[in-house]
């Protein structure tokens, strides 16, 4: 499938959905939408990616070119911003489908959903769940597969990279992995998945079960895609769901480093790692013997190797657990502390 991705004044730092889709997902990326870095290249910005050219929009781009529109950011709050139209709108007069994983729902947008009809494509919003959830029956921890969860300090600091680089490594290894999605970005790596934020909070372990209990005959081991923070002030409920709803065996620890304060809410202190494991841990006891048994460290906010792997010692030394970066040094010392 050829994918232009839409990532406006994001790209590279705030387009994590962008970033996923062209590290992990199976695409043909032929164009990445940023007005702000029309006429460079993905790979000017990061290496380690699928390359595509940068376009100021659609209409840069032939109708032959492209099969398909990937939203590949959200702001705080998932909504729409109104700037994107004219590419969305561009999108469906090409025929292509787009794929969104906003709360705001384009196939609900009227303007977008006239346009679908009369061009033949679909709108697809990932951020909406099925019917049919219900609540948790608490039974995820009697499955046979082992169930790894990634939980995070906060949002945005690498919880969906280190499970899709982590489940990636432990299948070149020999290892029987699968993922399971929570997010927009993992469903559409994976194109499956419940959205747990967007899930009825009565529902939300329920969902994230129903997904472990559909894959855990067909898998050893199940990597649970995080989201959130247990101590988030907006976000934490979304946490708590997928940690009892998953019962994992063993937890990963997320952090960013040299990050002090929560993203978005800045009057709010990151607190000591010591107090996030005494969290995870003592909240998953009643449901399930989860510890945290590994860390993964997002160094970007560190252009130096020395100083990354500096970064990466004291945070090892603090969890007193092995810990990487999962993209700048691997996964080798996690994995071995996983399996």
């Amino acid at each position: 499938m050829n994918v232009a991705i839409l990532a406006h004044e994001k790209f590279p730092d705030r387009a994590k959905t962008a970033l996923g889709v062209l590290r992990y997902a199976d695409h043909d990326a032929v164009a990445v939408l940023d007005w702000d870095n029309a006429g460079q290249r993905v790979n000017d910005f990061v290496p380690d990616v699928q390359d595509a050219p940068i376009h100021e929009g659609m209409a840069d781009l032939e109708a032959d070119e492209v099969d398909t529109l990937l939203i590949g950011i959200a702001p705080i709050g998932g909504g729409f911003v109104e700037s994107w139209r004219e590419d969305v709108r561009t999108a469906l007069e090409y025929g292509c489908d787009v794929v969104s994983g906003l709360h705001y729902f384009l196939s609900e947008d009227e303007e977008f959903v006239r346009l679908a009809d009369e061009h033949d494509c679909e709108l697809r919003d990932v951020r909406k769940p099925p019917e049919d959830l219900t609540v948790a029956q608490g039974i995820a921890g009697e499955v046979d597969a082992e169930i790894i969860l990634t939980v995070g300090t906060d949002c945005s600091v690498g919880k969906m990279t280190t499970t899709m680089e982590l489940a990636r490594d432990a299948r070149e290894a020999g290892h029987d992995v699968g993922v399971i999605p929570t997010g927009q970005t993992g469903i559409m790596i994976e194109g499956w998945g419940n959205p747990i934020d967007r899930v009825v909070s009565d529902f939300t372990a329920g969902a994230v079960e129903e997904m472990i209990l559909e894959k855990a005959a067909e898998h050893d081991y199940l990597f649970v895609e995080g989201q959130g923070s247990i101590v988030h002030p907006a976000y934490s409920a979304v946490t708590c769901g997928i940690l009892h709803g998953a019962m994992a065996d063993k937890l990963v620890l997320c952090h960013v480093a040299g990050r002090e304060e929560i993203h978005g809410y800045e009057s709010f202190d990151i607190p000591e790692l010591s107090t996030y494991v005494d969290l995870y841990e003592g909240l998953s006891a009643p449901v399930a013997d989860g510890e945290v048994v590994a860390g993964a460290l997002n160094t970007t906010t560190l252009e130096d190797d020395a100083a990354a792997q500096e970064a990466v010692e004291a945070y090892t030394d603090e969890l007193g657990v092995p810990a990487t970066d999962v993209i700048r040094f691997g996964t080798d010392d996690v994995l071995e502390a996983l399996f």
